[in-house]
């Protein structure tokens, strides 16, 4: 493969990481991770020479003509095929609403045809890099979750996300399904479980690795992700055996009080009839890096292409 490097590029809520990843092996090349803080309520153009600065970095330190492509793990809403934000109505990068951004980056960093830039969701880029290269490289199918700000999930057959049919819900994620007086991403999220201790002790925190340290001298947590863990396993095991997912790997910030929720988890999937092996992620925050990276392998992205005006 002449071309065997891609730049695999996670865009988060007020960050942007990324790294040259050699398709052949699927491991990040030595030296070039990086990222950058960015001010997403900023204008447009500062935001775009933010995420450019930060690829030029890593252009930097490889061999150019063997960089096959940019790739880009996104968040929603997003034409993922033309390339175009339509984010807005959220207090993140509204003022890239109706932006082209492969022309704005091609601009920016002077690419010519011969770099391609592609994009994928960013919960799908971290289930196809964990199905790629990371936990659930052994396995054919797959539903990766991200516990964190929000309720990310994909799932992978063959490490291609699927989107539609009678196996998995709208548009292949679980974050917008009914559960209590809400839906599953007020609940099993960051804000779900600040929210819960606040109601219950009316003292606020900053963050799940605040209300994990206060495990050992507040019954209320223990009992708060007690709870999270059973209604977890209650509202995962269904779309698990429907899938037949072979593995479970969870990712996020809320994954690592792990040892808070695991046990309940697990046993409440048995409870509920559902075999599926659970794992924690082993790439963590470099599984969206791989899979975004991974858009540039010829195969994955014939098989992919389908997927992506439905995500």
């Amino acid at each position: 493969m002449d071309k065997n490097i891609a730049i695999g590029t996670d865009i988060g809520g007020s960050h942007i990481s990324c790294a040259a990843i050699d398709l052949v092996t699927g491991k990040i090349i030595k030296d070039t991770l990086t990222g950058r803080s960015v001010d997403n309520q900023a204008a447009a153009d500062v935001i775009i020479d933010t995420w450019s600065q930060a690829i030029s970095e890593i252009l930097a330190k490889v061999p150019v003509g063997k960089v096959k492509g940019i790739g880009f793990a996104m968040p929603g809403p997003f034409d993922y095929v033309k390339g175009i934000c339509y984010i807005r109505g959220v207090a993140k990068y509204e003022s890239l609403y109706g932006l082209n951004i492969t022309d704005a980056i091609s601009h920016n960093l002077g690419i010519k045809d011969g770099i391609l830039i592609r994009y994928m969701n960013d919960a799908s880029a971290f289930a196809v890099g964990e199905a790629w290269a990371g936990s659930a490289s052994g396995f054919n199918r797959s539903l990766s979750i991200t516990l964190g700000t929000g309720f990310g999930s994909a799932f992978i057959s063959n490490r291609i996300p699927i989107v539609d049919g009678p196996e998995v819900p709208k548009m292949g994620c679980i974050y917008h399904l009914p559960f209590r007086d809400g839906i599953a991403d007020d609940y099993f999220s960051t804000r779900g479980l600040l929210s819960r201790y606040k109601k219950l002790t009316g003292k606020e925190l900053n963050g799940v690795k605040e209300l994990a340290a206060l495990a050992s001298s507040e019954k209320v947590v223990i009992d708060l992700f007690t709870d999270f863990g059973d209604n977890a396993g209650l509202f995962l095991a269904p779309w698990l055996k429907k899938f037949k997912a072979e593995i479970l790997v969870i990712g996020g910030n809320i994954s690592h009080a792990f040892n808070l929720f695991g046990d309940v988890f697990e046993n409440k999937l048995r409870t509920e009839n559902c075999s599926c092996e659970v794992t924690l992620s082993k790439l963590k925050e470099d599984a969206a890096l791989l899979g975004s990276a991974y858009l540039l392998d010829d195969d994955f992205w014939k098989s992919v292409q389908h997927a992506l005006p439905l995500m």
